[in-house]
This record gives structure tokens, C-alpha cells and sequence, in this order.
């Protein structure tokens, strides 16, 4: 008999393991139970079986038990996991605050799905820039699973931005805990 997997089973399951915390779902291992029609979109909102999911606290439900395998993307309960859609970024990020000025300030992000993350050495902050030029910022918040920062949020970091030298190289940033995050060489600044 074969079962297919159901957003409403996944949801009851962590409910019923639910304790503090964020779910252990990088030490679990339960048996692959096919796809899933769920897809979250650029703009960090999600989905199920074409329609968004209107409820926060849902959202945030499945947000605690997805877990990336290589470039692949997995609700994970102790029982089963099920392969979901991610089309950039798990997470956006929709604010954050500065703490401190210069290189000890520290950039605390604020998700979509409410969790918040420092900006560090263990939790980079990275941009990547298209073949325009266009970039795309992103911060990570937890065991491979990144946010997408809003665009508000990306320009009051540009307007944050230093000039550092990088191993020679001049390069406009930001620095958060300790760690400077290069965005762009200084000679490319407009």
C-alpha cells in the first residue's frame, strides 16, 4: 500500500512531537515518501497544491522540519520526508537591527517565519550578483538554509557599507560580529 504524503499529516506529526526548540531534523532519517506539492515562491511565500497558505503559524510549523540535502529541499518528521519546491531562498528576510557601530556592530535579521539570526562567521551573510550585475543578498540562518533579504533591507545595508581591503583587494561591505561581508569591489562602485 502505498501513502501519499499529505501537508495535513506532516503538520499533525510535528504537533504531536512538538517540544521546545527547533525540531533535531538534521539527526533524523525516516524513509523518502515521495514529493510533495508544496513550492515556496521568491518572496518567501508558500504554497500547497497551488494555493498559498494563509495561516502563519502553519507556515511556521513546516518552516522548523525543512531540512536541505544537497541542492534538495525536505520536510522531515521522524517518519517520513517528503521533497518540496524552493524556488531561491527558503526564508526572507524582512528586517533587521544594528547593535554597535563599524566593525563590532552586529546585524541581527528577522525572517518571515520568525526567526532571527546574527550575522557571523557561522551565519554569513552572501551576495550574489546576476549577469546584469543585479545583486541578490541572502544571510544564513540555520544548517544550510538560507534567507533572501527584502530589497528595504538590502539598501539600509548599502547605506551601512565600508570600504575594507580583502587580501589586497579594496572591497565595499558590511561588517557584522567581527566579520567583514564583501558585496562588491570598490573599483565597481558607480
Amino acid at each position: 500500500m502505498i501513502v501519499t504524503p499529505s501537508a495535513e499529516g506532516i503538520a499533525a506529526s510535528v504537533k504531536a512531537a512538538k517540544g521546545r526548540g527547533l525540531p533535531p531534523v538534521q539527526d533524523w532519517n525516516p524513509p523518502f515518501c515521495g514529493d510533495l506539492d508544496m513550492r515556496i515562491a521568491r518572496d518567501g511565500t508558500w504554497f500547497y497544491e497551488g494555493t498559498p497558505i494563509g495561516r502563519p503559524g502553519l507556515v511556521r510549523l513546516f518552516s522548523t522540519i525543512l531540512r536541505k540535502d544537497g541542492e534538495d529541499y525536505f520536510l522531515v518528521t521522524p517518519v517520513e520526508k517528503v521533497g518540496i519546491t524552493v524556488e531561491d531562498a527558503p526564508f526572507l528576510a524582512v528586517d533587521f537591527e544594528r547593535d554597535g557601530e563599524g566593525q563590532e556592530q552586529k546585524l541581527t535579521f528577522h525572517t518571515n517565519v520568525g526567526d532571527s539570526v546574527i550575522a557571523s562567521a557561522q551565519t554569513p551573510l552572501r551576495f550574489v550578483r546576476d549577469a546584469s550585475g543585479e545583486p541578490s543578498p541572502y544571510v544564513m540562518v540555520r544548517a544550510g538554509l538560507e534567507a533572501l533579504i527584502d530589497r528595504k533591507s538590502f539598501y539600509r545595508l548599502v547605506e551601512l557599507g565600508d570600504e575594507h581591503d580583502v587580501d589586497g583587494v579594496l572591497w565595499f561591505g558590511v561588517w557584522s560580529d567581527g566579520t567583514f561581508f564583501e558585496m562588491i569591489p570598490a573599483a565597481e562602485l558607480p
